[in-house]
């Protein structure tokens, strides 16, 4: 049986638009419908002149469409049109409910392509020096996002706190506090702390403290979503950023 049209989710990277992957643009040049998120650079759309643009996205809390009305309209695109490129933020299986829409796709007779993107939980602290891991300071690292479904601060946060590794946590800002709270009470109020805001675009902005001080920073800078917050000696390893603590310089200079 024909399929019903086809979707690919194509992840659009952190921001900048230069860190689409070559098979990301093929697949936009393919496209005949593109849905893309608010978190897409806009000059991503310039490589699918030919296709329908529709924007289904967030904006300031506010959703152009629900998840189930754009799980639809892929499917009803897709057979009005043919091919639905799904241009997501980041990678579209890294909190971006590529695999909801993956599925219905499929449960509804399409076929589908994954394109996968580079996470702005890597690539964004990557981008100002910091790294997940780094031999003899941080062997692993979590990654979380700090809001549940019902808006309460995720459980793993504090597990995450009580281990060595780095840990990296998205869509967080609104509980910073509460995640800071989450370090001090495993005994780590000076632990180093990253915030970027809108990392790799040009209106990148950033502030680096310590568990204990990082909230009145972000708030003298008046920092916001989108940010990613990197807890752990790793981001003393940054150039420019934060204080190196003994233990880091250490481990940096026997690296």
């Amino acid at each position: 049986m024909r399929p019903e049209g086809k979707l690919t989710l194509v992840g659009a990277g952190p921001g900048d638009a230069e860190l689409i992957t070559l098979k990301g643009l093929r697949a936009l040049r393919e496209a005949d419908v593109v849905l893309y998120d608010a978190l897409v650079n806009p000059e991503l759309l310039e490589y699918a002149p030919r296709a329908e643009q529709l924007f289904v996205g967030k904006r300031l809390g506010c959703q152009a469409y629900a998840q189930q009305q754009i799980n639809e309209l892929i499917v009803q695109r897709g057979r009005s049109c043919g091919h639905v490129v799904r241009l997501k933020g980041g990678d579209p299986f890294v909190f971006g409910r590529g695999a909801e829409e993956m599925e219905y796709a499929l449960s509804q007779g399409m076929e589908v392509a994954v394109v996968p993107g580079l996470s702005s939980c890597l690539s964004v602290p990557a981008s100002l020096h910091i790294p997940a891991t780094l031999r003899g300071v941080a062997e692993s690292f979590w990654v979380i996002t700090a809001t549940t479904r019902d808006h309460r601060l995720s459980a793993d946060v504090a597990l995450a706190a009580r281990s060595s590794a780095t840990v990296i946590i998205l869509m967080g800002m609104s509980k910073l506090q509460e995640i800071m709270a989450c370090f001090e009470r495993a005994g780590k109020p000076d632990t180093p702390v990253a915030v970027i805001q809108e990392g790799t675009t040009a209106r990148e902005r950033s502030a680096t403290g310590t568990v204990q001080t990082i909230a009145s920073q972000v708030n003298r800078l008046g920092l916001r979503n989108p940010a990613v917050i990197v807890v752990g000696e790793v981001v003393t390893a940054a150039k420019g950023l934060g204080v190196l603590q003994p233990k880091v310089l250490k481990a940096l200079q026997t690296t």
